[in-house]
């Protein structure tokens, strides 16, 4: 079976959002016939009503053509509130809750697929923490509790399902940022690789790109449609499309003078099965 998923991430409702792209998005999206869309956090700039309100029309809408899968992103939440203290973390995602409900990390099963998140927006925690203070409230980190919940989904999942997971921060290095999303990035990738998945849809990064985890996971790294793209480069988001044999990973950019999205590069990876890792099969324009 084929599954065909839209991926998206940073979308920065308010004043950063590109708002011609996202309408050129929200008129394309019937076209594109995915089987879900899975929005990878940072849906708001600042976690306020509005920017909450335009991004619940947003889903909304997109609903309206296949099933969305949402998470919160750093900026979703509200982390001045209770900076560092654990048994308070609700209080964080007040906002996000009220407009996408209560639950942070979703599980969605498709014909094809079962998408799950692991929530890595955590504001001021302690997990979060680094020695730069640039990383504060920016940086996520994935907890043990979060891995292992996941994995016992896919353990329980049909067989047959691929196991996709979704969470904010970009779990490989950016290319032109040279950042980690991640704080203890070495035991979060350990984590991922160990939890079952075999595809990981994240953003943060606001740069496009899609790549191998360990030889065996295929990590989709969605850029952003707001005014903060890495390195100048142009909007875009990714089409990933699971086959029995290979997963896809398309960029569709944004095109200025046409004022839409075009599918430009593929990148196609074999897909691991049993102890055999995954490897790149292709690139394609």
């Amino acid at each position: 079976m084929t599954v065909q998923l839209l991926h998206l991430a940073d979308l920065h409702f308010g004043g950063l959002a590109e708002i011609r792209q996202i309408e050129a998005l929200e008129k394309m999206i019937p076209d594109l016939h995915p089987d879900a869309i899975v929005i990878a956090g940072d849906l708001s700039q600042r976690a306020r009503h509005g920017e909450f309100q335009r991004a619940r029309a947003f889903v909304r809408g997109a609903a309206a053509t296949a099933p969305v899968y949402v998470m919160p992103g750093n900026h979703d939440v509200e982390w001045w509130r209770r900076p560092l203290v654990p048994f308070a973390s609700h209080a964080l995602y007040r906002k996000y809750v009220r407009y996408f409900g209560a639950e942070l990390t979703p599980t969605l099963t498709i014909p094809g697929a079962v998408i799950a998140g692991a929530l890595t927006s955590h504001g001021v925690a302690w997990g979060s923490l680094t020695f730069k203070l640039r990383d504060l409230a920016v940086k996520g980190h994935l907890p043990k509790r979060e891995i292992l919940r996941v994995a016992r989904l896919f353990a329980q999942a049909d067989r047959a399902l691929a196991r996709v997971l979704v969470v904010h921060h970009n779990v490989l290095q950016g290319d032109i940022s040279r950042r980690m999303g991640l704080a203890r990035w070495r035991q979060a990738q350990q984590r991922i690789v160990e939890s079952g998945a075999e595809l990981v849809l994240c953003g943060h990064d606001h740069q496009e790109s899609a790549d191998l985890l360990a030889g065996r996971v295929v990590i989709s790294t969605a850029s952003t449609l707001c005014k903060r793209v890495r390195g100048g480069r142009v909007s875009s988001f990714n089409f990933v499309t699971i086959e029995p044999t290979a997963i896809h990973v398309t960029f569709f950019r944004w095109e200025v003078k046409r004022g839409k999205f075009r599918a430009t590069d593929t990148l196609a990876f074999a897909r691991a099965s049993g102890q055999s890792p995954a490897k790149q099969i292709q690139v394609a324009s």
